[in-house]
C-alpha cells in the first residue's frame, strides 16, 4: 500500500533547501565585492528573495512524519527545480542576462552540471557570476540533496530515500550504514580532490580565481569556463594534463576513491566498470589519436594525443571543456566522440550519460540472448566481474536504456520543429540529456545555445534536469499512480 504524500514535510524540507541556496550565494556576493564589479546588487536581492521565501515556507509547513519512497522522489524533482529558479536569480536580477529564460538556462546547466550556455561574452560578465556559474556546477556535481544530508540534521529521518532518489548510478551504495555519514564522507573525498586540483593548476601560472572557478568546474563534470575560448584558451600542455587527469577521476566511482583513501590500493582494478570506463577512455583516445594524424589535422602524434585525449576524456566524463573544434576532425573522430556521449563516465561519479555499468549490462544481456537462440534451454547468469546481476537489475538497465534512447529522439524531433537542422537538434538533445555541453553542429564546441527559441530552451533546461536524475525520478512523479494514494 502506497503511503500519502506528505506535502507539509515535502516543502518543509524544500524551504530549507532554498533558504541553503541563498546562504551559499553569499560566496558569489562576496567575490563580487571583492572585485568591486557590478553584480553585487543583484546578488543582494536574490539572497534576500531566497531567504524570504525559504523562511516563510519552514514557517507555514511541518514535518510530520517519516519520508516515504515516493516523498524522496517529489523533494528531489522540486528541490531541483526550485533551485535552478532561485539559481537565476542572480544572472537576471544583476542585468547580466536580461532574459529569464536565458537566466534559468544558465542556472539549470550550472546545478545539473551540464555546461551549455546561452552566454556569447563569457569574459564580459562580472567576477561574482562568473564565480556562481563555476559553484552551482560544483554543489551540483554531488548534488544538493547530499550536501543537505552532510550538514542539515532536519533530513536525517528518511535520508535514504533523497540519497537514493538523488546519487547517480543504478545503484546508490552506502559507504557507512548512516546516510548523513555516507553523505559527509562524499564530501570530504570531493572537496579533498577539488582542492589538490586548485594547487596543480596554480602551478601551471592559473590564477586563483581562475583555478578555483575550473577545479570547480573539472570536478563536476560541469565545463563552465571563465574563458570564451575554454582551456584553449591557456594554451597550456601542462594546463590540458592536469585537467584531463582530474576530469578522469572525477568521472569514475567516488566510493572508489573512498576506498583507496583509506588504504585499499586495489579497489579501482577490482572493479570490473572502472577498468571498462579505463579500456574505453584509452582505445577511444588511440584511434581518435592516430585518425587525426593520418589524415594530417595534426602535425606530430604528441599534439595529436594531446587534443585527442583531452577532448575524449572531457567528453566522454560529460565536462565538456574544449581545446580543440572536435568538428574539423576526421568523421571518425566525430562518430567515436558522438558514441561516448552517450556512454557518459561510472555510476556513482559526477559524470553524466547512460553511465558506463549500464552499457556493460546491455551488451552482456545482448550476448545472453544470442547464446539462448543456440541453446534455449541454458540458464546463463549475467555476470558482472564475480557478481550475479539480478534479472530485476537488468530488467530496470534495459528499461532506463530504452527510455534515454526514446527521450533523445523525442527531444530531438521537437527541437526540429522548432526550426533546428537535423544535426543541431540531435546535438542540442544529446548534449543536454547526457548534461555534456557542446553539442554538435550549430550548438558544437566553438558554438552556444543563445539562438535557440525560449520554448526550446526551457524544453532543454528539463532535459538537463531529467539527465541528471537518471529520467526515473522525474517520470515517476509524472506519472497517475504517482498521485494516487491507496
Amino acid at each position: 500500500m502506497l503511503k500519502t504524500l506528505n506535502t507539509s514535510s515535502v516543502f518543509h524540507i524544500l524551504g530549507y533547501l532554498i533558504l541553503l541556496i541563498g546562504i551559499i550565494q553569499l560566496l558569489p556576493l562576496g567575490i563580487s565585492l571583492l572585485y568591486k564589479d557590478s553584480s553585487s546588487t543583484g546578488i543582494i536581492i536574490s539572497i534576500v528573495l531566497s531567504i524570504l521565501s525559504g523562511l516563510l515556507i519552514i514557517r507555514f509547513t511541518k514535518k510530520e512524519s517519516e519520508l516515504s519512497i515516493r516523498d524522496g522522489f517529489l523533494i528531489v524533482g522540486l528541490g531541483w527545480l526550485f533551485m535552478a529558479l532561485y539559481g537565476a536569480l542572480p544572472y537576471f536580477f544583476s542585468g547580466s542576462i536580461t532574459s529569464f529564460t536565458d537566466s534559468f538556462f544558465e542556472s539549470m546547466s550550472g546545478f545539473t552540471t551540464t555546461g551549455a550556455s546561452i552566454l556569447t561574452d563569457i569574459e564580459a560578465m562580472p567576477k561574482g557570476l562568473l564565480f556562481w556559474r563555476a559553484f552551482t556546477q560544483w554543489i551540483g556535481g554531488m548534488g544538493i540533496i547530499v550536501l543537505s544530508l552532510a550538514i542539515l540534521p532536519i533530513l536525517g529521518i528518511g535520508g535514504m530515500q533523497l540519497f537514493k532518489a538523488e546519487v547517480p548510478g543504478p545503484t546508490a551504495d552506502k559507504l557507512t550504514p548512516r546516510v548523513k555519514n555516507t553523505a559527509k564522507i562524499l564530501w570530504i573525498v570531493y572537496f579533498g580532490i577539488t582542492f589538490v586540483e586548485v594547487v596543480f593548476l596554480l602551478f601551471g601560472g592559473m590564477d586563483l580565481f581562475d583555478a578555483i572557478c575550473h577545479s570547480f568546474a573539472t570536478m563536476a563534470t560541469g565545463g563552465f569556463s571563465t574563458k570564451n575560448a575554454s582551456i584553449k584558451a591557456f594554451d597550456s600542455s601542462y594546463i590540458d594534463i592536469v585537467i584531463t587527469t582530474f576530469m578522469f577521476i572525477a568521472g569514475a566511482n567516488f566510493a572508489l576513491h573512498y576506498k583507496f583513501l583509506i588504504g585499499k590500493f586495489n579497489s579501482y582494478w577490482k572493479d570490473f566498470e572502472f577498468k571498462t570506463y579505463l579500456f574505453i577512455s584509452l582505445g577511444v583516445t588511440f584511434i581518435i589519436t592516430f585518425s587525426n594524424y593520418l589524415s594530417g589535422i595534426f602535425t606530430s602524434v604528441f599534439e595529436s594525443l594531446r587534443y585527442g585525449i583531452f577532448q575524449t576524456i572531457s567528453i566522454g566524463t560529460t565536462t565538456g571543456f574544449v581545446t580543440s573544434d572536435y568538428e574539423q576532425w576526421t568523421s571518425l573522430s566525430q562518430i567515436l566522440i558522438l558514441l561516448i556521449m552517450f556512454i557518459g563516465g561510472s555510476a556513482g561519479s559526477t559524470g553524466g550519460g547512460m553511465k558506463v555499468i549500464r552499457i556493460i549490462v546491455v551488451i552482456k544481456h545482448s550476448i545472453i540472448e544470442l547464446k539462448k537462440m543456440l541453446h534455449p534451454n541454458a540458464v546463463i547468469p549475467l555476470k558482472i566481474g564475480n557478481r550475479i546481476i539480478p534479472k530485476d537489475v537488468t530488467y530496470s538497465i534495459i528499461g532506463f536504456f530504452l527510455l534515454y534512447i526514446s527521450l533523445f529522439i523525442f527531444i530531438s524531433i521537437f527541437m526540429t520543429i522548432l526550426g533546428l537542422d537535423l544535426l543541431t537538434a540531435a546535438g542540442a538533445s544529446a548534449s543536454c540529456l547526457g548534461n555534456i555541453g557542446p553539442g554538435l553542429g550549430n550548438v558544437g564546441p566553438t558554438d552556444n545555445f543563445a539562438f535557440i527559441p525560449d520554448i526550446g530552451k526551457w524544453v532543454l533546461s528539463i532535459s538537463m534536469m531529467v539527465g541528471r536524475l537518471e529520467i526515473y525520478t522525474i517520470l515517476v512523479i509524472l506519472t497517475r499512480g504517482f498521485w494516487r494514494n491507496r
